[in-house]
């Protein structure tokens, strides 16, 4: 019996999309025959070790309007030449060539994961005439799609609002976190005298309070901060810990293997997600960070954003903070730090919280939409 061919599409770095790979491996152990799309950057690293097969395109151009254009076009070629039975689109920038081709194809169906709400995004709410071909495409579209989903409820919910449309919700929860090792903290040059403050993620960027973040280890003691992965502001952080002489406090990793980045995440005390509510796509997010630090039991702290708050007063591990002011940010973390019984209270309510929010459990949503 041929296995139902599924085509997935996005237009990130493959290597470091978790949730992309997380869909990915789990309509693999269903039985589908995967194939993911993306395009090859110039310091895209090899993927040799996902059980699906990849595919990555090369384009001449890297960003703005001219990327996804070609993009978008060389997508609908591929997916129209391939056989698929399901095409699954990732976010607004891949659906134009998914809707198109899926409309030629008739019988391939189309599944729509909107990772965020797209249009809202500060790099497109800064340029409106941008926005407005984006808002254009996704009012042509949406409203004709049958199988929809989402990150989580505030955004199912504005979607189903704005379009009158179903909207499912799929959390981009962790998996069960089983570490093939854990290095020390020697190897990863982490101060072992220190307690450990990180602030991790691919899309470390302006609004994201990565800035506070920095300013706020001024009146922090006997604590270190490491910033892990990447983002617009980090040459932006740097600049200010040599202005401030925070050399000693300030440490930054550049983006690692998930793997190698939750070795970091497991030997902090206290994780940080500081998203502003400047624009709707920070102020209903639910940053796959917060997941990463239940899984390696590290207390949250957090922003008062909507979706990250109902998942710490649900549980009770970590602390709200009510503004962005740099003291207040540290006075919160240190009210953590110097008190041993309420950190290894917070540690105990994220492993209780990591037996309910995972991946394992998220993952059988899916089959609603992959029958």
């Amino acid at each position: 019996m041929t296995k139902k061919r599924v085509i997935v599409s996005v237009t990130n770095d493959l290597y470091t999309d978790q949730r992309v790979d997380k869909v990915c491996t789990y309509l693999h152990d269903q039985g589908f025959d995967v194939l993911l799309v993306g395009r090859l950057l110039p310091g895209s690293k090899p993927i040799n070790d996902r059980p699906y097969r990849t595919h990555r395109m090369r384009l001449l151009f890297k960003k703005g309007a001219l990327f996804y254009a070609f993009f978008n076009l060389r997508l609908f070629f591929f997916l129209l030449f391939r056989r698929s039975d399901i095409l699954l689109s990732n976010d607004l920038d891949t659906l134009l060539a998914n809707f198109i081709a899926s409309r030629i194809k008739r019988k391939a169906r189309l599944v729509y994961d909107s990772h965020e709400l797209f249009t809202e995004v500060p790099e497109l709410t800064s340029r409106p005439k941008v926005r407005k071909v984006w808002l254009r495409i996704e009012k042509w579209i949406f409203p004709k799609l049958k199988y929809v989903y989402t990150v989580n409820q505030s955004i199912a919910e504005i979607y189903q609002n704005r379009y009158n449309k179903d909207v499912g919700v799929i959390r981009n929860v962790s998996r069960l976190w089983k570490p093939k090792t854990i290095e020390p903290k020697e190897e990863l040059k982490i101060p072992v005298n220190k307690k450990m403050i990180i602030l991790q993620g691919a899309g470390i960027n302006i609004d994201r309070g990565g800035e506070e973040a920095v300013e706020a280890m001024q009146y922090i003691e006997n604590a270190v901060l490491f910033i892990v992965g990447s983002g617009d502001v980090i040459g932006q952080l740097k600049q200010t810990v040599r202005e401030l002489s925070l050399k000693e406090k300030v440490f930054f990793v550049d983006r690692v293997p998930y793997d190698n980045m939750m070795n970091y995440t497991y030997h902090a005390d206290i994780g940080l997600t500081l998203d502003k509510d400047t624009n709707p796509n920070y102020k209903y997010s639910l940053p796959n960070k917060v997941f990463d630090y239940i899984h390696t039991e590290t207390p949250v702290i957090s922003s008062n954003i909507i979706e990250i708050k109902r998942i710490i007063q649900k549980y009770n591990m970590g602390k709200i903070i009510d503004d962005h002011n740099p003291k207040h940010l540290a006075s919160t973390i240190s009210e953590v730090l110097v008190n041993d019984e309420l950190l290894e209270e917070l540690k105990k309510n994220c492993k209780i919280a990591s037996q309910h929010e995972n991946w394992e459990k998220e993952k059988k949503k899916l089959k609603q939409y992959f029958p």
